[in-house]
């Protein structure tokens, strides 16, 4: 009677993790497929699923080729990994900041505080679009690297997610700090942080992956081919030289490796901020 019931859990386990993984196949397919069109040969990329053989013909043309065509893709790259990391290493710090003071210090008008943050988070923010380029149009910031940048170094999620994980450690560390003449900025980043790795962890990857991915935004705000981010200068290219589908794909894939990238670099804390969710 056992063994029959372990053939059955073990026959809906089969099944279940078959279905899994059929399904896991399908939302992978456009990501394996884009992956190997890059390395096609042009007149290859609709016709063939693997190519006949692997060519860097499409990596040499959108590296080299486009920046003669006045394309700097290179530069595009550093733009995007200079924006993303600028904006990602400051809101982890003043969320930490603002998220430690609304969780631990008690001040007039805190919890007002901490309600406007949470309301703020309750509307999108292509609402703010139009009034945000009258302000970077009146300080004279439009087609720099300020008009990307500026806009986005504090968020309210993140001070959310910091406010709420700094709620839950107890103050005798902060005494304790407090005790060996620790400031305010030493308890934030040598005591608060590190204990919540998890939280820092979360808040790095939505960062960085919503700047990397931000393209309406820049698209508004910038002219200049070399000051573009890497994204928006793909979207620019396209409409110029869409029949150049090959180093456009290559250019897909190399605007995917940063986020992998950083995405491997945190995923233990990660993992362990979204388990301890679920607890």
């Amino acid at each position: 009677m056992t063994s029959r019931k372990n053939l059955a859990q073990n026959t809906r386990a089969v099944m279940f993790y078959s279905i899994m993984f059929a399904i896991s196949l399908i939302w992978l397919y456009p990501y394996i497929w884009l992956f190997l069109s890059s390395f096609k040969p042009w007149n290859e990329i609709y016709t063939t699923f693997i190519p006949s053989h692997f060519t860097l013909k499409s990596y040499s043309y959108i590296l080299s080729v486009a920046n003669q065509m006045g394309y700097p893709f290179i530069r595009g790259l550093f733009n995007s990994i200079f924006i993303a990391v600028t904006v990602t290493t400051s809101v982890v710090i003043t969320s930490a900041v603002i998220g430690y003071a609304l969780a631990k210090i008690r001040f007039s008008g805190s919890k007002a505080l901490f309600n406007f943050v949470i309301y703020q988070m309750l509307f999108p923010g292509f609402m703010f679009t139009v009034p945000l380029y009258i302000v970077i149009r009146s300080f004279g910031l439009l087609d720099t690297y300020a008009a990307m940048i500026v806009p986005s170094l504090m968020g309210a999620w993140g001070v959310f997610m910091f406010s709420q994980s700094f709620k839950s450690i107890p103050n005798a560390y902060i005494e304790a700090a407090k005790m060996d003449g620790a400031n305010f900025f030493w308890v934030v980043f040598n005591v608060m942080v590190p204990l919540s790795k998890s939280t820092m962890a979360i808040v790095t990857i939505f960062t960085f992956i919503g700047i990397w991915d931000n393209f309406m935004w820049p698209l508004i705000v910038m002219q200049s081919h070399s000051k573009m981010p890497l994204a928006v200068l793909l979207a620019v290219f396209n409409k110029s030289y869409g029949n150049y589908v090959g180093p456009i794909l290559a250019g897909s894939v190399i605007q995917t490796i940063p986020m992998v990238i950083i995405f491997i670099i945190f995923r233990k804390y990660f993992l362990q901020g979204i388990s301890m969710s679920f607890k």
